[in-house]
Order: structure tokens, then C-alpha cells, then sequence
């Protein structure tokens, strides 16, 4: 099974050539251009490892490093590996006592960068907690993987872009979301900003997964606001 690579890179044609030459090896290299976009990836689709370059256009490396490191569960233990322009030794320096796995400087070879590559989730990988798969809530489940829904066991009949929005909300469960902040979660997928469809996807999942969806439990509407996807167990 290929592992999951997220590079937090704004040098698209730097993006692309590593991620073409690394899916040689059996990695799927996904990519953000800036660090607000790579810390959302990194939620909505946990990778394997983290490649982070220290320069970016809304926040530095060292910053997102942070953030990652201060997540919960899992998610703060996925292994980053900095990539940084810049020759100053205190920039490795800190970026190791912040959390980074492993520096490799700028310009590199691609041969280096998978060899650390390796090395880091070699290092990293026995007995490390893994980001699970599945979301479960009482008798809720979800299944990322298999992109399937379940309650007390029975499948839900979902599309797969109202699988995505129901993802996006229950991964963020107890906190509330606009409908902006929930098409950038799903961002690539075609959605109208300015018309009531995300609230029909929501009535029609909340018609799959609630028990009685006009009385739901699960998502429930914040005027005004948007949508949260309550915690509360069964």
C-alpha cells in the first residue's frame, strides 16, 4: 500500500517535479501552496509525512511546524520533514527543537529527499499511534477509507460529495463551521457559494444518518453561522 505524502510548497513546478519523481517510489504526494491550505489538508486527509518548506507566502515554516505539533491526538506525531533556501545553521536549530523530523536544504537532490524520506518514517513508524481511518460516533460510523457510512451497522445511501461534506464537519466535530469554511474543506469540488445547495446536501444527509432528520442530533444548523456536527454519543 503507497504511503501518503502532504508538501507544503509554493513552488508549484518544485511541487510537481517531487511529487512526479516520489510516486515512482510508491508515494502519492498531495500539495498545498501555502501554510493555511497545508494545515487543512493535513486535517481533512492525514498524511504519512509532512514535506515543509521554511518560506511561504502567509506564514513560515517554523510557524506551521508549530501548529502541526500543537494539534490533537495523532495528528501532532506526523513526521515533517523542512525544506529550506536559506544556509543559516539556527534555522535547522529550530526548527528540529520545534518538532521537525529532519532539514534538508535547498537545491537538493531528489535521491537525498527520498532517502530522509525513508529514513524519517522508518524512524518514526514502529509503534507510532496512527490517525484512524474511522470516525465513530455511537453507533455512527465512518468509514474514510472504504468511503462508506453506517449507523447501528445499516448503510447509509450517500453521493460521494455528500460523503466529502460529512467528513469535512465530522472530523471538526463541536466546532462550528460556515458554509465557506466547509467548501474549502472540500475545495476542488464543485459547490455554488451563492445559491442554498450545501443546504440541501445537508438535509439529504441528515435524511441518511439522523433518526428523525427533522429533529436532527448529529448536524445541526447555527443561524446565521452555518453547521456543526454535535459530539454527543448515542
Amino acid at each position: 500500500m503507497s504511503q501518503n505524502l502532504l508538501m507544503i510548497e509554493d513552488d508549484a513546478r518544485l511541487a510537481q517535479m517531487v511529487g512526479e519523481y516520489l510516486g515512482q517510489s510508491g508515494f502519492a504526494v498531495q500539495h498545498a501552496g501555502d501554510g493555511h491550505g497545508g494545515l487543512l489538508a493535513l486535517q481533512t486527509k492525514p498524511p504519512d509525512l509532512v514535506i515543509l518548506d521554511l518560506m511561504l507566502p502567509d506564514m513560515d515554516g517554523l510557524e506551521v511546524c508549530r501548529r502541526i505539533r500543537s494539534l490533537p491526538g495523532a495528528l501532532a506525531q506526523i513526521p515533517v520533514l523542512m525544506l529550506t533556501a536559506k544556509g543559516d545553521p539556527m534555522d535547522r536549530i529550530i526548527g528540529l527543537e520545534i518538532g521537525a523530523d529532519d532539514y534538508l536544504p535547498k537545491p537538493f537532490e531528489p535521491r537525498e529527499l527520498l532517502a530522509r524520506i525513508r529514513a524519517v518514517l522508518r524512524r518514526r513508524g514502529e509503534g507510532l499511534p496512527q490517525v484512524s481511518k474511522q470516525l465513530l460516533f455511537g453507533t455512527l460510523e465512518i468509514d474514510r477509507d472504504a468511503r462508506t457510512v453506517s449507523v447501528a451497522g445499516q448503510p447509509c445511501d450517500l453521493t460521494s460529495y455528500q460523503f466529502d461534506l460529512l467528513v469535512a464537519l465530522a472530523e471538526r466535530a463541536g466546532r462550528v463551521l460556515t458554509r465557506d469554511q466547509i467548501m474549502e474543506a472540500v475545495r476542488g469540488r464543485e459547490l455554488d457559494a451563492f445559491d442554498r445547495s450545501i443546504d440541501v446536501h445537508m438535509g439529504r444527509i441528515r435524511a441518511a444518518i439522523e433518526l428523525d432528520a427533522k429533529d436532527p442530533k448529529r448536524i445541526l444548523t447555527v443561524r446565521g453561522v452555518g453547521y456543526v456536527f454535535a459530539r454527543q454519543q448515542d
